[in-house]
């Protein structure tokens, strides 16, 4: 397991002009000064922020449904996308040097596989369908940890598998690519090996911060970064690495015996909205 790195010096001097200087490039929107939709997507972002720090595991996928009440959910994506890509980096550098190697390894051939499945078909599978098999398959996922914990014990590990990695990898990146739920899938690979807090930490930053990068050019040749979208994605910014490093403050300070259960309790709760908002999106 590699050592624990202190947290290099961050250039936000450098980020914290972003927002306000492109916001005199581009004109505002009229989404920007609707009120309902600070109120869903400032709550949203937070919440992102502070998945990707580590902290609350796969309830970073409110992002999109919180940020849906007020907008269509494509628009919430591709608004989110950037944001993403601001918080993976600041996840990345908070986490820099802690990570697990070969789940990388084993993982991210899948998930860019899992992408380019999700370029391909963007018209043909909706949010609700993606939704509500990440939510059936994250609730067998919670039942069979249940009764793993209830015949092993507490402290059950699981042994790293290739191909198991290769295929939830897959799904993680599909998922990921058509509505930002690729949380969900990655843990029911990652999370049943049992690596420190930390160094999942800094593995799910690794994988997310690629697949999001990967993300940008299909969403680009799709037209969904066009002038409003990115000036409320340049508007919500600051918010990415405040809540991002909160997240990873409250993970360094928690021990496995409550990361895990909190975590697996999280997952639980998403796969229960998920499959509340895929079956009542498809009747």
């Amino acid at each position: 397991m590699p050592a624990l790195m202190t947290i290099p010096p961050a250039p936000f001097c450098a980020m914290a002009w972003l927002p306000a200087f492109s916001n005199l490039l581009l004109p505002m929107s009229g989404l920007l000064s609707d009120p309902w939709f600070y109120a869903a997507a400032i709550p949203a972002v937070i919440l992102v922020g502070l998945s990707k720090g580590g902290f609350g595991g796969a309830v970073g996928f409110v992002g999109v449904p919180l940020m849906a009440l007020t907008i269509p959910p494509v628009q919430a994506a591709a608004i989110l996308l950037p944001i993403l890509c601001l918080m993976d980096i600041v996840s990345v550098w908070t986490w820099w040097g802690v990570y697990d190697r070969k789940m990388l390894v084993d993982m991210m051939p899948g998930a860019v596989i899992g992408i380019g499945l999700g370029w391909l078909t963007a018209a043909l599978v909706t949010e609700e369908m993606v939704r509500l098999i990440v939510g059936a398959v994250a609730l067998v996922f919670v039942l069979r940890w249940l009764y793993l914990q209830f015949r092993h014990g507490a402290d059950h590990a699981a042994e790293p598998n290739r191909i198991a990695a290769a295929l939830w990898g897959t799904v993680a990146g599909f998922t990921s690519f058509v509505a930002h739920v690729g949380g969900p899938p990655f843990q029911v690979y990652a999370l049943p090996i049992r690596l420190d807090p930390k160094v999942l930490s800094g593995t799910a930053a690794i994988f997310f911060a690629a697949t999001n990068a990967l993300k940008l050019v299909p969403y680009f040749a799709l037209g969904q970064f066009d002038t409003a979208n990115l000036t409320a994605s340049a508007v919500l910014m600051p918010l990415a690495p405040l809540s991002t490093i909160a997240g990873a403050l409250l993970v360094r300070r928690m021990r496995p015996e409550i990361f895990y259960p909190f975590t697996y309790a999280t997952v639980a709760v998403v796969a229960v909205k998920l499959l509340w908002d895929g079956i009542a999106g498809l009747m």
